[in-house]
């Protein structure tokens, strides 16, 4: 009888290959934001070259359509890149916080409340500018979250249903005394309704600077506890159990989730959905582990307001779609899939 030896063993999996596949993910998402960057630069209701955006980017080209890239569309794509930016990781901290997948700036109220706070300073104080209403735009964005919190808690516990419902509550309670402001004033009306809608057209970049601090600050927090968020979602106890001080990373969280959904706010106004859908969308390609999953949402948040944007300058050109409402009308089936999901 013959005697055959037995097959090799296969070698074990190398864990290289799971370990470059983010890295790698990440790195195309880049090359994803840069493409839409400079789609962003050359496309709208004049379409421009993209040999003519890189000379008038380096100052080899002037005239008419160089005044356009520098003067509109330079500072219309770099506020989309941090407001964007700033929504998509607001998204993903207000989620890891509070346990809930449909949290988000829009859907715990948190853009509702910096939205009657501007609309109130228009209407009170006659501000106009972002670096006058900047400050409104905080404690609005503040005073809403501590009450979407507040009004989630059950026993001392946070019951994530509660918050979304608490949220949404308070999202139609805040927009109703917003309309009600901008009715009793036709000069706020005339001045909130286009920031209402959601907009990074014909901002400049005098409307960012003045909110960059904040941004930055809350991406430094939200950042710093990117580590912790993984243990909380194993649920309180079992993060209290591995020394995670699960009270001052919440405090923390919902600090840099109000910096980041407030400076959003105030410069470009309420910009639905990129805080929901950004972190739903990098999940299945980076997995859950929040160390990755923020900055997948850094580069998510941008892309998807700028991709947004520029749809909104093509389906109707010559005229223009804000942003706000392209990503509304988006959004609106992604929350309902989400929603059935959840309650599955």
């Amino acid at each position: 009888m013959l005697r055959t030896d037995p097959p090799a063993p296969t070698a074990p999996a190398t864990p290289r290959a799971p370990a470059l596949r983010r890295p790698l993910l990440l790195a195309a998402g880049l090359g994803a934001l840069l493409l839409c960057a400079a789609l962003s630069l050359a496309l709208g209701s004049r379409s421009i070259p993209l040999s003519t955006v890189v000379d008038a980017l380096t100052g080899a080209a002037h005239g008419g359509d160089a005044d356009v890239v520098t003067g509109l569309r330079v500072p219309r794509t770099l506020i989309g890149l941090a407001v964007g930016a700033a929504l998509g990781v607001a998204g993903a901290v207000a989620q890891g916080v509070t346990r809930n997948p449909l949290a988000s700036p829009v859907t715990l109220g948190i853009n509702a409340g910096a939205s009657l706070a501007v609309v109130a300073a228009i209407y009170a104080l006659g501000l106009s500018r972002p670096v006058e209403y900047v400050w409104f735009a905080f404690a609005g964005a503040a005073v809403a979250a501590v009450s979407a919190y507040a009004m989630s808690r059950r026993g001392g516990d946070l019951d994530p249903v509660r918050l979304a419902l608490g949220g949404t509550v308070l999202t139609v309670v805040l927009t109703s005394w917003t309309s009600a402001l901008m009715l009793a004033s036709h000069r706020t009306l005339d001045e909130a309704r286009f920031w209402l809608a959601g907009s990074i057209a014909g901002r400049h970049l005098d409307t960012l600077l003045p909110v960059l601090p904040f941004l930055a600050l809350g991406l430094v927090g939200a950042l710093a506890v990117s580590p912790a968020l993984n243990a909380l979602a194993l649920g309180d106890e079992a993060a209290q159990s591995l020394g995670v001080p699960v009270a001052r990373i919440r405090v923390v969280g919902g600090l840099a989730v109000v910096l980041l959904a407030g400076s959003a706010v105030a410069v470009a106004g309420p910009v639905a959905f990129i805080g929901l859908a950004a972190p739903h969308l990098v999940r299945p390609l980076l997995g859950n582990d929040h160390r990755w999953l923020l900055p997948g949402c850094l580069v998510a948040g941008p892309l998807l307001l700028l991709a947004a944007d520029v749809l909104g300058r093509l389906v109707v050109s010559p005229s223009e779609i804000e942003v706000g409402i392209v990503t509304a009308f988006l959004g609106a089936p992604l929350l309902a899939v989400l929603a059935r999901k959840v309650a599955r």
